[in-house]
């Protein structure tokens, strides 16, 4: 078996300040070793199944946030950014037989966490067939674009449940709960227990139950905090300028919208 895992921070367990996801931040490098220890536990869950193969993406930020010796040998952390439109989900191809997600979080709007973004902070929302796209939605997309299973989701309760609406098959594990610029926070070391478990349940069994449906189509309306972003965004063929602040983009192919995305 081989397992990919896409890995961020805002989603781990007590995290609760923009200050405490930053890699110069004395207080961050608790957090940055809280989120290596959950994804330990995914890819130790991931090797109670006989995992033979694990890559790791470090997705947050600079992506150089995962202490490479907590993970198992038989992994594989791909660090830094490769600048293709796989972002947060590069290194993945059709040859992964599941997809796990660690330490997500709401998206742009959302009150699910104090922290909820999509993919930057200069968007007030992101939407893709009129729902709000956190990046956990955006990056399950991908996964089904090469036709590889969701199986496993950690992050805040939020996320958690509406993930259960895209695949009610996918293993959600919420280690928080957001409350306005606050959160509740389960243990760590439960936290760190229950990803371990959780993926250890997501890989057992038939894998395809955690297969997504990609839509036919896909109609993008992204608005911006600022309106020169949505100005100069309007500039990448076939995008339209709706208001001072939003764009739209329309296609059938979920890749050219990864492309749109990664230009603007």
């Amino acid at each position: 078996m081989k397992v990919y895992i896409s890995a961020d921070i805002e989603g781990t367990c007590g995290i609760v300040n923009w200050d405490e996801t930053n890699l110069e931040s004395t207080c961050g490098q608790y957090h940055r070793n809280q989120m290596s220890k959950e994804v330990c536990s995914a890819c130790e869950g991931s090797n109670d199944c006989n995992c033979e193969y694990i890559l790791v993406k470090d997705s947050h930020d600079s992506a150089r946030n995962i202490n490479p010796s907590l993970l198992p040998e038989n992994t594989h952390l791909l660090r830094g950014w490769t600048n293709n439109p796989l972002i947060m989900m590069s290194g993945l191809t059709e040859n992964f037989d599941a997809t796990l997600f660690v330490g997500y979080h709401s998206g742009s709007s959302e009150s699910g966490n104090p922290l909820s973004h999509t993919m930057s902070t200069k968007y007030d929302y992101i939407k893709i067939n009129e729902e709000i796209a956190t990046e956990f939605l955006i990056n399950a997309y991908t996964s089904a674009y090469y036709n590889v299973p969701v199986a496993f989701l950690s992050g805040d309760e939020m996320l958690c449940e509406n993930a259960k609406k895209l695949n009610p098959n996918i293993v959600a594990v919420p280690v928080s709960k957001g409350i306005g610029d606050a959160s509740i926070s389960i243990h760590p070391n439960t936290a760190i227990k229950n990803i371990r478990n959780g993926v250890k349940q997501a890989l057992s069994g038939d894998i395809s139950r955690h297969l997504i449906k990609l839509p036919n189509s896909f109609n993008i309306e992204i608005k911006f905090k600022n309106h020169k972003d949505a100005y100069k965004a309007y500039f990448y063929p076939n995008v339209k300028l709706i208001n001072n602040q939003t764009i739209f983009f329309k296609t059938n192919d979920y890749y050219e919208f990864l492309r749109m995305f990664l230009f603007i």
